[in-house]
């Protein structure tokens, strides 16, 4: 069984979906420390001048060592939403098929004014984004489980508490790994070296490695699931390189 772990993030980028969607499990790592300026409250939109950040306001003063994501909460809460919602439909109303999505990304946004937590925020946002995009990959969260270390040894914890056989490591697994723990362990480890497919985008040029959320309003539903994996690469190569 292929195995994938990822923090949540926030209207992810194709990649994110894609290394699920090559996953039989994935799991959601969300009872670990939240980290500043990172991916997980926040992502990146097409402008008419490029590009933005969409960040989820987080309540962190004075909450150190006190910052579990599923648990964390959104300051300013009932009033991000609007903006973000507003920000999306200025900056995609005339994508080609932003209307797709328009009523079913509005009634999530309209619900999270009572939402105070970012865990149900993004859970609810990647659920959905994970049913257009077509994946059926079975969807655990480490908060639910029972392991509890730190990098490599809480990454071969979880593989073995679902039973992987084969983890699906990003990139920069290559830097933490503790490769003779999971060659004892019988843990297969991979590597998804993603490579950003372009497509046309509905400002002049291309921005790389934009939210989802770019993809689905500039490509249609059928094409949107072929184009994330036209990006996929794999390799079994700890050095980054074949050999």
């Amino acid at each position: 069984m292929i195995v994938s772990i990822n923090q949540p993030a926030y209207l992810p980028w194709l990649g994110y979906f894609d290394r699920i969607d090559a996953s039989d499990t994935h799991i959601v790592l969300d009872h670990v420390q939240f980290e500043k300026n990172s991916f997980i409250n926040r992502n990146k939109i097409r402008t008419p001048h490029g590009w933005t950040w969409l960040t989820i306001p987080v309540a962190t003063k004075g909450k150190f060592g006190d910052l579990e994501i599923s648990g964390l909460e959104i300051s300013n809460a009932g009033k991000w939403n609007r903006k973000h919602w507003n920000t999306l439909k200025s900056c995609y109303a005339r994508a080609p098929y932003f209307s797709t999505y328009y009523n079913d990304l509005q009634k999530l946004y309209s619900e999270f004014s009572t939402s105070a937590k970012l865990g149900p925020v993004l859970n609810a946002l990647n659920d959905y984004l994970r049913s257009v995009l077509g994946l059926k990959t079975d969807i655990q969260y480490s908060s639910a489980l029972t392991s509890r270390a730190t990098k490599s040894e809480l990454v071969l914890s979880l593989c073995k508490e679902v039973g992987a056989d084969t983890y699906l490591s990003g990139p920069l697994g290559r830097n933490y790994l503790d490769r003779s723990a999971f060659e004892k362990s019988g843990i297969n480890v991979r590597f998804h070296d993603y490579i950003h497919p372009h497509y046309e985008q509905n400002w002049q040029g291309f921005e790389v490695n934009m939210s989802t959320i770019d993809v689905l309003a500039n490509v249609s539903c059928g094409q949107s699931s072929y184009l994330m994996r036209a990006g996929r690469q794999i390799s079994d190569h700890w050095s980054g390189k074949e050999s």
